[in-house]
């Protein structure tokens, strides 16, 4: 049976992103992503969960991510999940699961009022930034499913 991996994920950066060497002379940008979820509980009450989930870019992806993103920063990311394990010092088994980013969009503005910067792709666009080419499809009311 085939197997399928991919992860779309929009966030906050939990701290500002670093980068590394690979030995193989790639660089590796890592970062953290929080997203938030509101909800209410049976009894009426509302509370908020929040998902920590940590992030690596590689080449020219993890660059540009380093370069303009800061922490608190929204970000859109899509990649796929990457499992890993191994011993802390005291021997104890510990493992993670993160995302591997393979495509990436700026979210919000760069100063105020300017629009926002595209990223690594993630949403293929035009020249003129829309990805429905020069004008966006008009829909009716008898477009929407529900």
């Amino acid at each position: 049976m085939p197997s399928f991996n991919k992860i779309m994920m929009i966030g906050n950066l939990t701290r500002d992103p670093t980068s590394k060497t690979l030995p193989s002379n790639t660089t590796v940008t890592e970062f953290g992503i929080a997203c938030n979820r509101k909800f209410k509980t049976a009894a009426g009450e509302e509370r908020e969960d929040v998902c920590f989930v940590d992030c690596e870019a590689f080449g020219k992806l993890g660059d540009t991510i380093a370069k303009f993103c800061q922490k608190g920063k929204p970000l859109f990311v899509e990649g796929r999940l990457h499992y890993s394990s191994w011993q802390d010092q005291q021997g104890g088994k510990r493992s993670k699961i993160s995302i591997v980013v393979e495509g990436f969009q700026f979210l919000g503005s760069r100063d105020q009022g300017e629009p926002a910067t595209r990223g690594g792709g993630a949403v293929p666009q035009n020249r003129e930034g829309s990805p429905f080419g020069d004008k966006p499809p008009e829909f009716t009311e008898q477009d929407c499913p529900f």
